[in-house]
């Protein structure tokens, strides 16, 4: 019998190796790496990061290793400056990737398939402030054939006193209306100056192909760069749209969404179960003493490899701070994972643990947990009291903070309170776990008890977020404006009027179905609002139908919002909504 089982193992794994192989080619082919008469072709267009007073950084990506890779700007491109290349270290595809010849789940990849993807970036030096200079990329393969970029223009930060024109934006996620979204802000605003970006980039963020060609063409770096191809059909009526070149010309500030946030780290497991397995850091400490806090609980690692952004010694490129013209941004990480708000027992939800896993605490998700503290005394927040109380914030003409969780929305995702999830075990009369609730206190709300008094108190004009899909704002009694403008390419609602918000009753807090919970009202749009089914004037934007964009601009110190109703490509972009900043 023991030869027979040998052989019967050497034939499994045969099979298995040449399963593997054959999987690892056919992705290779989906993704134009084994078509040798194809031609070479960037991955993406360049984009520019992290300018100074007399430099910018130009990045793009290939799926080739290459042997020379450089930029070459000036007049008649003759200067030229050679990037460092470096390789992504967790870019993979899986069943639901849409990408190449995968149209449908487990066409291709039966299970994750690291996707090697090199990013290059040079830095032009010797610029001068507001003098636009032409640059073009280039890149050597490894067969000596070389692929460039078309020319696009670049400039370094912009001095105080410039005016400035800058797109607010968030929550791309290859949703629907994104990329005719970011063809209507070129054709509005022709060239902005730079992109702030409140989270929430793509879905999963260790899927190369959302960031770089999903099939349905929604993916976030085609968008930004007018390469995109995404098909809207309205009653049979069909409208490609193609996003718009943006980020070539303009450098873009981003902050870390949930969708940035990846959980415990697996290698047979989809993307997708990954990204919604993190648990806190002090879980993980216990269940998996000795290894990798970062592999088996939560990381932002393909994020900060894809951007270079301005660093604070305390959060690095999570928080920061940077001046662009007039402004002094802040930018912090205020995030939490997102959980289901259903109540049903099959759900590892914001307010209980699944029934299944009651037995399982390796495997409850410990409700709506906080990625980075932000609560009075933490890192974070005593970087933020700092940067409050510094030269640079203090002489800016405009003081904007930026994150991805909402202070104030008529959205469902501010409900519960932004704090730490409070663990309630319940337990029968034989002392059997019946249930693993989760509270969130309400007076322990870290950005409203906490943030938002250090923000009043530094006389910060603007707080610019994302997260729930819908463009809304609002005003604090002492002139604070609070705008989301997430309404990018989808929504799911507003609560207001008859849609109320998912909200557990019986517990302990009460939690608020309508309106916004943080005792705000809404602002209606000031120039042309939508209309209610009564007739009155709505005080938010929350369309499958209509995509909506915002322009910070620094020479009037407004920010206008526009809405684009792609249900009429023929139509023109509305301006409905304007507001001044305080001086």
């Amino acid at each position: 019998m023991l030869p027979r089982i040998i052989m019967v193992r050497k034939q499994l794994l045969t099979a298995v190796l040449t399963f593997f192989i054959c999987l690892n080619l056919a992705s290779m082919h989906s993704l134009g790496q084994t078509t040798t008469n194809s031609s070479p072709q960037l991955l993406t267009d360049p984009f520019l990061q992290l300018p100074t007073e007399t430099s910018v950084r130009v990045v793009w990506f290939t799926e080739f290793a290459g042997t020379k890779h450089t930029v070459t700007y000036g007049e008649n491109l003759q200067q030229t400056a050679r990037a460092i290349t470096t390789k992504l270290s967790r870019t993979r595809e899986d069943q639901q990737s849409r990408v190449g010849n995968q149209t449908q789940n487990g066409q291709v990849y039966q299970q994750p398939v690291k996707r090697d993807i090199w990013r290059h970036e040079t830095e032009v030096t010797e610029l001068t402030p507001s003098v636009r200079v032409s640059y073009r990329v280039t890149s050597v393969r490894e067969d000596g054939e070389s692929v460039s970029s078309d020319v696009f223009t670049l400039t370094p930060t912009p001095k105080p006193g410039t005016p400035l024109k800058i797109l607010l934006t968030s929550d791309h996620q290859l949703k629907a209306m994104t990329a005719a979204n970011l063809q209507q802000v070129v054709k509005t605003v022709e060239r902005v100056d730079g992109v702030w970006f409140a989270g929430d980039l793509a879905n999963t963020p260790d899927r190369a192909s959302e960031w770089f060609d999903d099939n349905r063409g929604g993916a976030l770096f085609p968008g930004l760069q007018g390469r995109a191809k995404y098909e809207i059909d309205h009653n049979g009526v069909k409208t490609t749209y193609t996003g718009g070149q943006i980020i070539q010309h303009a450098p873009m500030f981003t902050c870390i969404g949930n969708h940035e946030v990846m959980g415990r780290f697996t290698k047979t497991r989809g993307l997708n179960s990954e990204f919604d397995d993190a648990i806190p850091r002090k879980v993980a400490q216990k269940l998996y003493s000795g290894k990798s806090l970062i592999d088996h609980s939560f990381n932002t690692i393909t994020y900060e490899e894809l951007f270079t952004l301005p660093t604070s010694k305390e959060g690095g490129k999570r928080y920061y701070a940077v001046s662009f013209g007039d402004v002094r941004l802040i930018v912090l990480y205020i995030t939490n994972i997102w959980r289901s708000p259903s109540l049903e027992g099959k759900y590892k939800g914001r307010y209980r643990e699944s029934e299944k896993d009651l037995n399982h605490p390796e495997n409850w998700g410990h409700g709506q947990l906080i990625f980075e503290p932000i609560s009075k005394g933490s890192k974070q927040y005593n970087w933020l009291a700092a940067e409050l109380n510094s030269p640079e914030f203090k002489q800016a003409k405009y003081k904007v903070m930026m994150f991805h969780h909402p202070p104030h929305t008529l959205g469902d995702n501010i409900v519960p309170a932004y704090t730490d999830p409070v663990q309630i075990i319940e337990k029968d009369s034989d002392r059997d776990i019946k249930a693993v609730r989760y509270e969130y206190p309400k007076d322990a709300d870290y950005i409203i008890r906490d943030v938002v008094p250090l923000l009043e108190a530094a006389d910060v004009q603007l707080v610019f977020y994302g997260h729930s899909h819908l463009w809304n704002r609002f005003v604090s009694p002492s002139g604070m404006h609070f705008l989301e403008t997430s309404n990018v390419g989808n929504t799911y609602g507003a609560a207001w009027g008859n849609k109320k918000r998912e909200v557990p009753v019986g517990y302990q807090e009460d939690y608020v179905a309508l309106g916004d919970p943080n005792g705000l009202k809404p602002i209606v749009p000031t120039i042309a609002p939508l209309l209610g089914e009564d007739g009155q004037p709505l005080p938010y934007i929350a369309s499958n139908d209509i995509t909506v964009f915002s322009i910070f601009d620094t020479g009037t110190g407004t920010v206008n919002s526009y809405r684009f109703d792609t249900r009429k490509p023929d139509s023109e972009v509305l301006k409905f909504d304007q507001f001044k900043l305080k001086s």
